[in-house]
């Protein structure tokens, strides 16, 4: 799916490395974030972190095991969820191909017009682009 200004398109077989690299960089910035929440949690309470790390008389279930189930239960709800919500959206259109459902949708969705002038987009610091935002505001502000 092209959009109307572009002109780099680049045949989908060759985009496999770009997601991949985006993929990775999401999952290992998760990673980390965690990880430093969990040690700045250790940290700050080790007596509290180590007694919800496993079961005990006043917590019939270790904080993990909580964490994992609940984990385990919201993904499934939100992905059932959106899988039933798109099936009944499917069904509602009568639509058989994926095609015929972006066509379809397209027509019953409202137009977004472009905007004339979009403004502009390249800054060379925060200085230069929050200048632009007060320039911009003076000029709404006379008209």
């Amino acid at each position: 799916m092209s959009s109307p200004g572009r002109t780099d398109e680049k045949p989908s077989s060759t985009r496999w490395p770009e997601i991949l690299f985006m993929s990775t960089l999401a999952g290992f910035s998760m990673l980390l974030g965690f990880s430093a929440t969990l040690a700045k949690t250790k940290k700050d309470c080790p007596k509290d972190f180590t007694k919800g790390m496993m079961a005990s008389a006043e917590l019939p279930e270790s904080g993990t095991a909580l964490a994992m189930r609940a984990l385990g239960r919201g993904t499934l709800y939100a992905v059932g969820g959106f899988s039933i919500f798109c099936f009944a959206v499917w069904k509602a259109m009568g639509v058989k191909d994926l095609k015929e459902f972006r066509q379809r949708a397209g027509e019953a969705l409202p137009r977004i017009p472009k905007s004339e002038n979009p403004g502009r987009s390249d800054f060379e610091s925060l200085r230069d682009f929050l200048q632009y935002c007060i320039d911009e505001s003076e000029k709404s502000k006379k008209k």
